[in-house]
């Protein structure tokens, strides 16, 4: 048996297990090893339940007693007495129904769990069980690997697959040179597979878990880095930069450039004069001005010959882009062109012919920018907004649409931190616009719980009696009896016939076309429907100027920068702008939530939230599996660092990717997922 052995080979393996691991994506040896534990149960510290203390804990005690008992919305309890020769204590389950056939009246099972104080006693939440008698067959030193659910496999059967393929452990060649793993302080990679599975102390796992993550974020640091080494071989377009002119354009635009607007497209101009092609990323706050930066940017293309490609997520999004661009650059005899699925064959074929020829200056458009058919004469600059929404397949797509590499500027309105932007865009040279365009008012944030609604319901009825608009979002779609989140369609029912019966309501969620979506955007947007209930669908989207309030419902479900996100949907001209996050619950508010109602800062609250919950919730669940991080954290700033060190050491110092190829190949893989050229 080696690594690259099918499981089917792996004695104790049948056909059925067989299937379910392959469900998980797991065929090869090698996929087992590389399937990591997502925690340990630690029963090597033990109490007896008379000496408990809050916090998390282990305990040896028998059944007395267990009964399911069922609860309103489909919720239940299971719960069990257990006892010890100290004491009796009460164990509860929630939503786990078979924990009364697993646990046998009179056996003794090892308890571990969360032992506070609930519903008005201490009890031990949701613990793992696991009989006495059966500790030695599960591991010897009483340090249980939890991995993630496969199927119908049961935890002790992974357990006891990797147990069979550990001799393996010790012939893993190791993937980095020693200098880097001495100087990192690293455990060597055959030590770690052997202390992640089946560590000798949690200390030796976590040692084991930190060896895998560096690796990780090397090979993302250094696919960035050989990128970015790519990119500045490729030759693009030197655009000449005439100061008078720019200075003359920028004073007569009908608003103020804010400091962080005229430092991004100074940036950018800079890029421009340069052989290389620029990578860019402007990052910016929903509402902070990023078009009109990159509008401004595409000036000095058409004064240089070049045409500009402007590539938005969808229709709606597209036409509006199109619109702020023609009123910012017509008045210069700049056209701008609209290219989008919907048009009519014969529109979109004179279009395309235009374009081809140079009569259009700058072309906004959704993925009809990418066919074949679309011909440019002299591409010379690529604006991708929300860039992270187009795989890099689509991305490539549009950047070979030119005899050189353009110059291409990423947008997001997402803020990124700076550790985070670093891992996940290495490749990119970055601008930020922290501060909002002049007179842009400060939207007020309230955070209530569900008694002081009603409240709520009377603020925005009178917002929408002066003519405004608003949103009401909930994070599912339809009532789901396993929890007690609010609902888009019951809230539409609800709504619709009694508080908001004198208004016009409507319904949006991600089930609905792209053009069901659009169409129901167009219509909120001339003002069509007075209060639009939605999903976060919306969190990403068109500028509704005449929004002034959204209502989050559930807030407490949402990650700091979500709820930025979705405030950022109003308060997008002069007017007061109001956000109302309603809680799960009518206890006492979250520290985090009071976080939101303080700040406006978006990488204030990103960083928070990297901190809290995780990058997922910053840059997006799809993207960040992309990246196919197993065990690393993005919010983990010291690693990454001493990673970007070790990935700077072993380029100063020539090491030769070709003399480890386990990482070159994990390298390149990670090329292709995180290169925008």
């Amino acid at each position: 048996m080696n690594f690259s052995s099918s499981l089917e080979n792996v004695k104790g393996v049948g056909k059925r297990s067989l299937d379910d691991f392959h469900q998980a994506g797991l065929f090869t040896v090698s996929d087992l090893m590389n399937f990591f534990p997502r925690g340990y149960e630690d029963y090597q510290v033990s109490s007896v339940i008379s000496d408990l203390k809050p916090g998390r804990v282990t305990i040896s005690a028998e059944v007395e007693s267990v009964t399911n008992v069922a609860k309103r919305r489909g919720m239940t309890l299971t719960l069990a007495t257990l006892k010890d020769s100290t004491e009796k204590i009460q164990a509860v389950w929630f939503n786990q129904a078979y924990r009364k056939k697993q646990l046998e009246i009179g056996k003794a099972y090892i308890f571990t769990g969360d032992y506070k104080f609930s519903y008005g006693k201490y009890q031990l939440i949701s613990p793992s069980a696991i009989k006495a008698e059966e500790m030695t067959l599960t591991t010897s030193d009483k340090i249980v690997p939890v991995y993630k659910a496969i199927g119908g496999i049961k935890q002790k059967l992974i357990i006891d697959t990797i147990t069979k393929i550990k001799p393996l452990f010790s012939v893993v060649p190791e993937e980095m040179p020693n200098e880097i793993i001495k100087n990192n302080d690293l455990m060597a990679l055959s030590d770690s597979y052997s202390q992640i599975h089946q560590p000798d102390s949690i200390e030796l796992a976590n040692k084991a878990k930190e060896r895998f993550s560096f690796d990780e974020l090397f090979c993302l640091l250094m696919s960035s880095r050989l990128n970015k080494d790519e990119n500045n071989k490729l030759e693009s377009y030197k655009m000449s930069f005439d100061l008078e002119a720019t200075k003359k354009i920028i004073n007569n635009l009908p608003f103020k450039l804010t400091a962080d607007q005229k430092i991004a497209l100074w940036e950018i101009i800079q890029d421009f004069e340069k052989k290389t092609p620029m990578n860019r990323l402007l990052q910016g706050d929903v509402g902070s001005g990023k078009t009109v930066v990159a509008g401004l940017a595409s000036v000095q293309a058409y004064k240089n010959g070049y045409q500009c490609a402007f590539l938005a997520p969808t229709e709606i999004l597209a036409s509006q882009h199109a619109e702020t661009l023609n009123d910012l650059l017509s008045p210069l005899g700049i056209k701008v062109g609209l290219l989008v699925g919907s048009l009519k064959t014969k529109a979109k074929k004179e279009l395309q012919q235009r374009i081809s020829n140079g009569e259009i200056d700058v072309v906004v458009g959704t993925h009809a920018l990418l066919q074949d058919a679309v011909l440019f004469r002299k591409l010379g600059f690529v604006v991708i907004d929300e860039q992270h929404r187009f795989g890099v397949k689509q991305r490539k797509a549009l950047l070979t649409k030119s005899y050189k590499m353009p110059h291409l500027l990423a947008m997001t309105a997402t803020p990124i931190p700076r550790t985070l932007a670093l891992t996940l865009y290495g490749e990119m040279d970055i601008s930020l616009i922290k501060t909002k365009p002049v007179g842009r008012k400060p939207i007020i944030t309230k955070v209530h719980t569900p008694v002081t609604r009603e409240k709520v319901y009377e603020k925005v009825k009178s917002e929408l009696d002066k003519g405004r608009q608003g949103y009401l979002i909930c994070n599912l779609i339809e009532d789901n009896p396993d929890n007690e989140r609010k609902s888009v369609l019951k809230e539409y029912e609800n709504l619709s016939k009694t508080t908001f019966k004198d208004y016009r309501l409507a319904v949006m969620h991600g089930k609905l076309t792209g053009e069901e979506k659009d169409k129901i955007m167009s219509k909120f947007l001339n003002h069509e429907i007075d209060l639009l209930i939605s999903t976060t669908v919306i969190e990403v989207g068109v500028n509704v100027p005449n929004a002034s309030f959204i209502i989050i419902e559930n807030g407490d479900h949402f990650g700091l920068s979500q709820l930025h996100q979705l405030r950022g949907r109003v308060g997008r001209n002069s007017d007061q702008g109001y956000c109302y996050i309603i809680t799960s619950k009518t206890e006492a508010l979250s520290k985090r939530l009071k976080v939101i109602e303080k700040s406006e800062d978006g990488f204030y609250l990103a960083e928070e939230d990297l901190k809290i919950r995780g990058p997922g919730e910053i840059y997006g669940s799809q993207q960040h599996g992309d990246l196919n991080l197993k065990i690393a954290s993005l919010a983990d700033s010291k690693l990454i660092k001493r990673a970007k060190n070790a990935v700077d050491f072993f380029m100063d110092n020539n090491y030769s990717l070709d003399d480890y190829p386990e990482l070159k190949n994990k390298v390149k893989s990670n090329q292709k997922v995180t290169t925008l050229n």
